[in-house]
């Protein structure tokens, strides 16, 4: 635990809620016995995170209104970003997982990552309040905040998706939800968004609203459709390579 206490410039005053923090529930499920896993802690830390990040945003952006403070904290709280701020931990290499997720990709999972990143935020807060969660996360991700807060908005990637195919042909595409995973409070999906037959892009996140939002920005970004026009694989221009 001392390497994880290191990485993260905290120690614990009760160890055990940093080993509750970075076991998974397949651990106690393939044992099949109680073992305090990180669900609960998770779904503190979702709410200590939103609450850090909100106060953060409301006194940088001082003459913004709700709408665009809202965007940009979905911008720090998708999956994409926790996964992000999980990595620069190397939080997988710290989990305790079953020997099947093990097996599976565990360790790298987006989903792990972004429950475990969420845990550990969590864990943080119950054994050294508020101010110690802030410090976590500023202390460790100033910069990622600041970068991914000066990355260019998307405006509408679902309306730009449509005005681009209606273009070419007047089918509209369509979103489907292949896949949804977590607890209750806290539902994953993904999002695949398909046209004329093709499987144009896939994308996950914390809402349908957002795997939908994920996968017309995956779609835009690869342009599959290209491919039913000419038969060859789409060229990506020098921002996609």
């Amino acid at each position: 635990m001392d390497s994880i206490e290191a990485k993260i410039g905290y120690r614990f005053a009760n160890p055990d809620l940093l080993s509750e923090a970075l076991t998974h529930p397949s651990l106690a499920s393939e044992r099949q016995r109680s073992l305090p896993d990180n669900q609960r802690l998770e779904y503190l830390g979702d709410s200590v995170i939103q609450l850090v990040l909100t106060e953060a945003l409301f006194h940088r952006y001082p003459e913004d209104g709700e709408g665009r403070l809202t965007k940009l904290r979905s911008r720090l709280v998708s999956r994409e970003a926790l996964c992000l701020f999980a990595k620069r931990l190397e939080l997988g290499s710290h989990l305790f997982l079953g020997k099947g997720e093990l097996a599976s990709g565990g360790r790298n999972r987006p989903s792990n990552l972004s429950d475990a990143f969420e845990s550990l935020t969590g864990a943080v807060y119950i054994d050294g309040g508020l101010e110690a969660a802030q410090g976590f996360l500023f202390r460790n991700f100033g910069a990622l905040i600041d970068e991914i807060l000066s990355l260019p908005e998307e405006m509408n990637p679902k309306g730009e998706l449509q005005e681009c195919l209606q273009a070419i042909a007047p089918a509209s595409p369509t979103y489907r939800i292949v896949a949804q995973e977590g607890p209750d409070h806290f539902k994953s999906f993904i999002a695949e968004v398909h046209w004329e037959g093709m499987t144009l892009g896939q994308g996950s996140g914390n809402s349908k609203k957002e795997a939908e939002f994920q996968a017309a920005s995956q779609a835009l970004r690869e342009q599959r459709w290209a491919e039913k026009e000419t038969g060859e694989e789409p060229v990506k221009n020098s921002e996609q390579l």
